[in-house]
């Protein structure tokens, strides 16, 4: 597949692939950074790219970058600094034909223009350099695959399944998603379907999401371990609540936090959501109760609902179109009139506004919600920092936010401002935060650029009164739960000292 230079390996390398999107890759990749950072261990997570809209602000060469979620979250995990060597590509979803490319943190115009089979040699070598990187820094480098490593279509462009895993020489664990059924199948499929050399870096089989009595799969383990010379190393049980964020899967109501409401929030599910990942806390919180909308007739059906948060949109004036589209727009101003709280976040701030101007075809013009009397510009240069802010006086609804101190992130083109014609014909307006929050005359409707808002425990103790359990007892329970349904030898077999210590690509 051509080829970098040879390097030395410091690192051992795991890496996780899966039957399909959704099998389970990244949060079994986020319980192995946690348990090879209980052992001791220097850990780094790595995923070559990935195709999320759900983005965080991590450290790059150019000072602050973009990152996808999952190997934020799995870097903290690992108990290591996020940096953009652990996501070299990150593909944001515009428009289904469309996606802006982020190359080490920045946004490359480039890229983003070029044809998706083009790319793959442009990129490589930066996606290996920051492979190199890491395993020459730590002691495990825990990789994340995309998708199916036997999309056979693409298997003459990869460069994040298979490339990879002969880069880095890994050892590779193949999980699947066995609620869904036919998973012996996708298992033997996938395995049949890879050349010969990759057929022997799978160590292990791994069964996900399985309900039910485990005795039932035999003899399937056993014969499909003749078939392959593979063995299943672990079957994990149905985990409805392990309270990692999602990467890019919608909540339901089965997921949420067990116990009576007290809250119902919801969130409006437009198609180019984003970073959906930020509102797990709320999930997490005993009484919540978190669900999406798609139509009038979801938010009706949830009764009095009382909070409607629009979240950020990566292409927001058609989002926002195809919320005028389900009539959300006229039910949203409604929710807001009878006395229910509104909130909007970056994307969701800008729809609440009078207008979206676009000079330089960045998202498209747009007639806003009218909700509050701002007007956005979007500007080529995008505003992508890590935020700390100190809520001025917060009227009405949000009012428990006063004084409170924030911290989060910001990823956004728009610039935001009051209306001035309609301030200066007499409509209210109170900036909260200078240049990052405001809110209407009766304070039932607040917009944010902040990112992350619920994952201030500060923000939580003053809007709920209690605390979501913080994600270092996520992480650690999720390594409590594969240590205790794989084996000590197959975990540590995973990092023995047997096999190449330099690998060529």
């Amino acid at each position: 597949m051509g080829g970098a230079a040879p390097h030395r390996m410091s690192a051992r390398c795991i890496m996780v692939l899966g039957t399909s999107s959704g099998a389970g890759k990244s949060w079994l990749t986020t319980a192995l950074c946690r348990h090879y950072a209980r052992q001791g261990l220097k850990v780094a997570p790595f995923k070559a790219q990935n195709m999320s809209n759900n983005a965080r602000v991590v450290a790059s060469a150019q000072g602050l970058g973009e990152v996808g979620a999952a190997q934020y979250f799995q870097a903290l995990a690992a108990r290591a600094e996020p940096d953009v060597r652990m996501n070299p590509l990150l593909l944001k979803p515009e428009a289904d034909t469309r996606s802006q490319v982020v190359l080490l943190g920045q946004v490359s115009q480039a890229l983003s223009e070029t044809p998706w089979r083009g790319r793959s040699e442009k990129v490589w070598p930066q996606i290996a350099g920051a492979l190199d990187e890491l395993m020459a820094e730590n002691d495990v480098v825990v990789i994340e695959g995309a998708g199916s490593p036997a999309e056979i279509n693409l298997m003459d462009s990869d460069i994040v399944n298979l490339r990879v895993a002969r880069h880095a020489h890994a050892r590779c664990l193949l999980v699947t998603d066995i609620d869904r059924g036919g998973a012996f199948a996708h298992l033997y499929g996938t395995w049949a379907l890879l050349p010969a050399e990759d057929q022997q870096r799978i160590r292990g089989f791994v069964l996900n999401k399985f309900r039910g009595d485990a005795s039932l799969l035999a003899p399937a383990p056993a014969l499909l371990e003749q078939l392959t010379g593979v063995p299943t190393v672990a079957v994990l049980p149905m985990w409805w609540h392990h309270g990692l964020p999602e990467e890019d899967g919608v909540f339901n109501d089965r997921s949420r936090t067990a116990g009576a409401v007290q809250k119902t929030v919801a969130v409006i599910a437009y198609p180019r959501i984003s970073n959906l990942d930020e509102f797990q806390p709320l999930r997490n919180v005993p009484g919540v109760r978190l669900l999406w909308v798609r139509s009038p007739s979801d938010l009706a059906g949830l009764g009095a609902a009382d909070w409607v948060v629009l979240p950020g949109s990566k292409h927001t004036s058609a989002d926002l179109a195809w919320l005028r589209q389900q009539g959300l727009d006229a039910a949203i101003s409604r929710h807001a009139q009878q006395g229910g709280a509104v909130l909007g976040i970056c994307g969701g701030l800008q729809m609440l506004g009078e207008a979206l101007t676009d000079t330089h075809g960045i998202d498209g013009n747009a007639p806003g919600l009218g909700l509050l009397p701002l007007v956005t510009q979007f500007e080529p240069q995008k505003t992508v920092t890590r935020t700390e802010a100190c809520f001025g006086s917060v009227q009405g609804a949000w009012s428990a936010l006063s004084g409170v101190q924030a911290m989060g992130y910001e990823i956004h083109h728009g610039q935001t401002q009051g209306h001035p014609a309609m301030l200066a014909a007499g409509a209210v307006l109170h900036e909260v935060v200078p240049g990052l929050a405001w809110q209407n005359g009766d304070g039932q409707v607040l917009g944010t650029y902040l990112h992350g808002l619920f994952e201030s425990p500060a923000v939580l103790k003053a809007l709920f009164g209690q605390q979501a359990p913080t994600l270092d007892s996520v992480f650690d329970g999720l390594a409590d739960y594969i240590e205790g349904h794989f084996s000590p030898a197959v975990l540590d077999g995973l990092v023995g000292q047997d096999g190449p210590t330099t690998a060529e690509a």
